[in-house]
């Protein structure tokens, strides 16, 4: 047996294996880089053509999906995106947006009287509708809606008024179930916060908010650090819940106590 042919043979094998083991990392960080993620951008209240011409820039694409009302928001302007700002995609992904409608739309208010809470709040907000105040009267059915009104005056089912238009609702009170419980709604935006205390039978009170947020558009996006009264708390149905906004709910949030470490002085 030759063994310099052997040796020679398999000295080209190990040749030809290591070619191709560097020949697929070579291809693969190729791939990798092709493929690389990128982070989303924040599109919210931009234009379409401000949301387009960062779109280009960031190598991912815009699709409008929807479109919503929003008062005191821009027409137009971008209300939400799918996936959310900070997300890590793949480059050309498709970012779905809905904008905030260009032109104010009409609906028709239903007739509500009868519903319970629950009921009258989830019809509103299918039609694009919003719950004002709740107006509490003495009734043998707690949270049974008795009333409709706009402005503080009576509202029929059938009027044509725009979208995001406030509902006030007169609703029933009895003696035996007057009372609720306050949410917690530390960390939640503004608009999820103003449903939880709508869906505890409560008011929306006073809205205080802190020197980041100085717009409408920086409200939706803010969110509690703070509110009076505390969770928890069982106060009558009605009654308002004070919120407190801010946009960086990081620097309310307490300092974590740290343990000090105590030494002790030796006798000389």
């Amino acid at each position: 047996m030759d063994i310099k042919k052997i040796l020679k043979h398999l000295a080209f094998a190990v040749g030809i294996a290591l070619v191709l083991l560097f020949g697929a990392m070579f291809l693969l960080n190729i791939g990798t880089m092709h493929n690389r993620e990128i982070s989303v951008p924040d599109f919210y209240n931009m234009t379409i053509p401000e949301a387009e011409q960062l779109a280009k820039e960031a190598n991912v694409r815009l699709d409008v999906v929807d479109s919503v009302y929003v008062k005191k928001m821009t027409k137009g302007a971008v209300f939400k995106q799918n996936p959310i700002a900070d997300s890590k995609v793949k480059k050309g992904r498709r970012i779905l947006i809905t904008i905030n409608a260009v032109s104010t739309k009409k609906v028709v208010v239903p007739n509500l009287v009868g519903y319970s809470l629950r009921q009258a709040i989830a019809d509103l907000q299918s039609r694009g509708l919003t719950l004002g105040r709740l107006i509490y009267r003495s009734d043998m059915a707690t949270d049974n809606v008795l009333g409709q009104q706009r402005g503080g005056k009576p509202i029929t089912s059938g009027t044509k008024v725009e979208t995001g238009t406030a509902i006030d609702l007169v609703v029933g009170l009895n003696s035996s179930d007057y009372t609720s419980l306050v949410p917690k709604l530390d960390g939640m935006t503004y608009m999820t916060a103003v449903d939880a205390i709508h869906g505890n039978s409560l008011n929306v009170g006073k809205i205080v908010c802190d020197t980041s947020v100085v717009s409408y558009s920086d409200s939706l996006r803010s969110v509690v650090y703070m509110q009076k009264p505390n969770a928890q708390y069982r106060i009558s149905k009605g009654s308002p819940v004070t919120i407190y906004l801010t946009k960086h709910p990081e620097l309310y949030k307490p300092a974590k106590s740290s343990k000090k470490s105590t030494t002790k002085s030796k006798k000389k």
